[in-house]
């Protein structure tokens, strides 16, 4: 059996910080889109993964892979997401055991409303207080952590062009 690798002092108040950054992080823009938009944060992630994907639908497996969800937990959101209006579901024409989610027009601009508070948000907790290089080199780092963690590249283009909604 291995030794334990404890944690120094430096990486422990990092770890520490790491976690709780993460946490209030997302505890704001959950409480920012429900406040503005009356959406969770994370069915806000799927219609945003709809909007960017061609035709504005994936397969059910392919969004809850994007959206780093268990298919049971995609399935009740993407309920709720229809019982709204802002998603449908259609079978497969040649396979009917496929499922697509489909980001309806209404949807759409639901998406298009909530994003600009959405983005003032992350703006506000994330990058005002960083200069451009700390944005950067958290950018770098990220990068750096996320490879080790998605060895099978299933995460969406993260470090692509850019330009879509958050």
């Amino acid at each position: 059996m291995t030794e334990t690798r404890w944690l120094d002092e430096d990486e422990q108040q990092t770890w520490r910080a790491f976690l709780w950054t993460s946490r209030l992080l997302n505890e704001a823009l959950d409480r920012q889109l429900q406040r503005d938009s009356g959406l969770p944060h994370a069915y806000y992630v799927i219609l945003v993964m709809l909007s960017e994907a061609p035709g504005r639908e994936l397969t059910m497996s392919e969004l809850a892979r994007l959206a780093r969800s268990s298919p049971s937990r995609l399935s009740h959101a993407v309920n709720r997401l229809e019982e709204s209006g802002w998603v449908r579901r259609v079978k497969h024409p040649g396979d009917r055991r496929t499922t697509f989610a489909q980001l309806t027009d209404e949807g759409f601009e639901v998406l298009a409303a909530a994003a600009p508070g959405h983005v003032e948000a992350v703006r506000q907790h994330l990058f005002d207080p960083l200069s451009r290089e700390q944005v950067l080199e958290l950018r770098e780092t990220l990068r750096t952590v996320l490879t080790t963690l998605d060895r099978d590249g299933e995460s969406p283009d993260l470090f692509g062009s850019g330009g879509g909604r958050s």
